[in-house]
């Protein structure tokens, strides 16, 4: 993609959605740190239902400390590998409380310090909280900066680092919520919907599917 289609690829998401947001629900940083830690391959919809109850009560490291593994365990065994993530989380929680006086940091080199949380999840958390310009590479970013041509690289850090160098202003700080929510909806995995999607003439995608299943599927 030239500078100009890339430019304008971003001024159509935003038109369709001026202001997107993560999918997860959360009432503060620790809850977002917590909740994204979760989400590692699980869909936010049920780490949503599973943090619900959970975080009506449990704001606070501390909070979290004070429940315990075990009682973590039991809001969160709907979703998968809550074992491992609830003994991530509680040690998450420690760590906070004793270093960092149960504030949530603003670098990504304190947050990947917290067990559980990797470059992605840092990169969420400073998105979407402290408002940094970030590039959170999930699987539907990395699948949409290969497939459109946008961003291509064969491990998330080199689509990370593509984004970086290529996303203008003033799409920035809402570059990866359009790019999630496109492959999420638009861009799937399996039949990317190129018959309803606003950056379709952009794409280099060589396979397109420009019509609808049962509208006599067409590729092109």
């Amino acid at each position: 993609m030239t500078r100009d289609q890339i430019f304008e690829f971003f001024r159509r998401l935003a038109e369709e959605n001026p202001a997107p947001e993560t999918e997860l629900e959360y009432g503060n940083a620790f809850q977002l740190v917590v909740a994204v830690a979760l989400s590692a391959q699980a869909t936010d919809v049920g780490v949503n239902k599973a943090t619900r109850a959970l975080f009506a009560k449990i704001r606070t490291p501390q909070e979290m400390l004070d429940l315990g593994e075990e009682g973590l365990k039991a809001h969160i065994k709907t979703i998968g590998l809550f074992n491992s993530k609830a003994k991530n989380v509680i040690a998450l929680s420690r760590l906070l409380v004793d270093e960092y006086g149960g504030e949530v940091p603003d670098t990504r080199e304190d947050l990947v310090r917290l067990p559980g949380v990797g470059r992605k999840t840092a990169n969420v958390v400073l998105n979407c909280w402290f408002g940094q310009e970030t590039f959170a590479v999930d699987t539907h970013i990395f699948r949409v900066g290969n497939r459109t041509g946008l961003a291509k690289g064969k491990t998330p850090d080199q689509v990370e680092a593509k984004l970086e160098k290529r996303v203008p202003q003033p799409f920035r700080l809402h570059a990866h919520h359009w790019l999630i929510l496109h492959g999420r909806y638009v861009c799937k995995a399996r039949t990317p919907e190129c018959w309803r999607c606003p950056v379709v003439d952009l794409c280099s995608y060589r396979k397109k599917v420009l019509q609808a299943p049962g509208g006599g599927k067409q590729s092109g």
